[in-house]
């Protein structure tokens, strides 16, 4: 009896604990959400009210409409989506290259190819902005696209690498026996196997660039350009900040990330352990 009693209080001092873990993680999602509903009246007020007295949409209609959020959300959904399919693109034939071929220099190539992510991203604004100045693709998002893409590619292929060589390669050598070419064998024999990585792939490239906030702001110049990290930036004045509208704001850019997530969470839990434990 006093094991039992003994494990039942482990037990219970561990749900408390992850219980405290949870509401410390959330809280902040929680308080950005109740305070969209508010109005401004009502969130200046004391003492502090933890759900909203009166609940209001003005705030999401104002932050869409007159605040711009519908333009910098298709903004940021364009750079994203173009981006992440560049990234799976080369990021997969670069693992395939990887996980497949034997030539000299390959682990010299890998090893290089992951100190690239050693270095921080902000030392190459000048030199990138410097590039991009002189090819006119200053305030276009062709230079957003090309900046995301590159700093994806390194971790992605040999994220990549490790779900390919966790897949038995004598599965493309029977198909290719059955009369296909090796493109025919990738695309029928294994991409329907590497789903979970791409999953995986396609979360962490498009979560990084939709939430890349630097180089977004020092490429676009024009308020037509901006993403929703700018966008949402701008909304904090001098003298003064719509609370309301910008938690609004803040709410409509988790959306996009919260309805991927709901769909590839399967696939990425998977691949991500798999990629892990195979590599």
């Amino acid at each position: 009896m006093k094991t039992i009693s003994k494990k039942r209080r482990e037990l219970t001092c561990i749900y408390l604990i992850l219980l405290a873990a949870v509401i410390w993680t959330l809280f902040p999602f929680y308080w950005t959400f109740i305070t969209s509903l508010k109005s401004s009246a009502e969130i200046a007020a004391k003492p502090i009210t933890y759900w909203p007295v009166h609940v209001i949409t003005e705030n999401y209609s104002n932050a869409w409409k007159t605040g711009g959020f519908s333009r910098y959300f298709l903004n940021s959904l364009k750079v994203s989506l173009i981006s992440t399919v560049f990234t799976v693109l080369f990021a997969t034939m670069d693992g395939y290259a990887l996980a497949r071929y034997k030539y000299k220099g390959k682990n010299a190539f890998l090893l290089i190819l992951l100190c690239t992510q050693f270095f921080p991203t902000s030392m190459l604004i000048i030199p990138l902005f410097k590039i991009y100045n002189m090819t006119h693709l200053i305030n276009n998002h062709m230079s957003l696209i090309l900046t995301y893409t590159a700093f994806h590619i390194p971790f992605n292929a040999a994220l990549m690498r490790s779900f390919i060589s966790g897949i038995p390669a004598t599965l493309e050598e029977a198909a290719r026996v059955d009369g296909c070419n090796r493109l025919q064998a990738v695309t029928h024999i294994l991409m329907p196997l590497l789903l979970p990585g791409i999953a995986a792939v396609s979360a962490y490239s498009f979560i990084s660039s939709w939430n890349e906030y630097l180089y977004a702001l020092m490429f676009m110049s024009s308020d037509s350009k901006y993403t929703i990290p700018v966008g949402l930036s701008m909304t904090i004045g001098e003298y003064s900040i719509n609370y309301g509208q910008l938690c609004a704001g803040s709410v409509i850019a988790l959306l996009p990330i919260l309805i991927m997530f709901a769909y590839v969470q399967k696939y990425m839990v998977s691949g991500l352990s798999s990629g892990a434990v195979k590599g």
